[in-house]
């Protein structure tokens, strides 16, 4: 089977960037491509990206949520000589992306410049020999070397506050058979699937929601605020599922389900009514208990937002860093769903 379509779509969100709370690039995209679809679609007061697939019967809804921010950075100090200090903006690690470009998205101007954890021919005199030896890098001692004058940096807009990510050239994905490699799969990739899905979805019987959420790495900010205001019936998450020794999921194109993750169980009825609309359609399906992991669906389930919550997922390599998806795992997650939906 023939992925080129999807690596290309998955390829054109990778390629905007979003971190939490700094999501207009990734803004404009999907507003494009719903608008292209004719799909009735809206930014909510959160910031939220919802498109509206009216059912038959209109008093019911469900909900399917995928979200739009990635982790990064942001600028915590700026020194004199162009040195910037950021710190985490979710599950960023500094060793995860290396010494290279990053892109400071200042207010009126992006400017780049290099993560750096200084010199390696050094001694014990220096910080960064520990580095080498037995300390991981951390944000506190990393920087990003600019060599711009504050002022420069004043008038692109670079603030404490401002976003930081990896270098735009650097998530360009890499095409590894039927695997895609990127920066940022999560969750670029379940947007893919919410495009697939409000391009298929015609008159279901219930009216579904497609939220590309926003700010989910700090909290599923964007998808409790949506959860609040809408009466549903279901919310299911589209997520990356972590692949681990520790975990008993196998790496391919087999969509992945899960009943527990950090923050509770999942709704076991939710996640039969799932599985039948794979078995339904000869689509396997992996299940998994996983830990250090949260969704929009699990969290809103958690607050007490929604009674019925389900999180489904595809298996990725190296989550939180240069991510390795089986883009046949991502296209059956779209046909799981798009059944889902028509058997209501």
């Amino acid at each position: 089977m023939s992925y080129d379509a999807l690596f290309t779509q998955i390829s054109d969100l990778v390629l905007c960037h979003s971190p939490s709370g700094a999501e207009d690039e990734i803004n404009q995209n999907l507003s494009d491509a719903l608008g292209s679809l004719g799909v009735e679609h809206w930014r909510d007061e959160a910031d939220n990206i919802i498109a509206k697939i009216p059912g038959r019967d209109e008093t019911r809804a469900v909900a399917i949520t995928a979200h739009k921010d990635e982790i990064g950075t942001l600028v915590k100090s700026i020194y004199a000589d162009g040195r910037v200090s950021v710190r985490k903006l979710g599950g960023s690690f500094p060793w995860v992306y290396g010494e290279g470009v990053m892109d400071l998205l200042g207010d009126r101007a992006t400017i780049s410049g290099i993560l750096s954890f200084g010199s390696r021919h050094v001694s014990h005199e220096s910080p960064q020999k520990m580095q080498q030896e037995t300390q991981p890098v951390t944000w506190e001692t990393a920087w990003i070397e600019t060599k711009r004058s504050p002022s420069d940096l004043a008038a692109a807009g670079i603030r404490p506050g401002t976003r930081a990510v990896v270098g735009k050239h650097r998530k360009q994905p890499f095409r590894l058979g039927d695997y895609i490699a990127s920066y940022t799969l999560d969750n670029k990739a379940s947007l893919a699937i919410l495009l697939r899905l409000a391009e298929r979805l015609k008159q279901p019987p219930v009216t579904v929601y497609l939220v590309a959420s926003a700010k989910e790495e700090v909290g599923a900010i964007g998808a409790l605020y949506f959860s609040q205001r809408h009466r549903l019936e279901a919310l299911i998450a589209l997520e990356i599922c972590p692949l681990s020794a520790e975990y008993a999921i196998q790496s391919g194109d087999v969509p992945v389900l899960l009943s527990q993750d950090g923050y509770g169980l999942y709704d076991e009825g939710l996640n039969a009514e799932l599985r039948q609309a794979a078995i339904g359609q000869n689509l396997p399906v992996q299940m998994a208990v996983i830990s250090g992991f949260g969704s929009d669906g699990s969290i809103a389930m958690k607050f007490g937002h929604v009674s019925r919550a389900a999180c489904l997922s595809f298996p990725t390599h190296n989550t939180h860093g240069y991510e390795i998806a089986h883009l046949g795992a991502i296209a059956r997650c779209a046909d799981i769903l798009e059944h889902y939906c028509n058997d209501l």
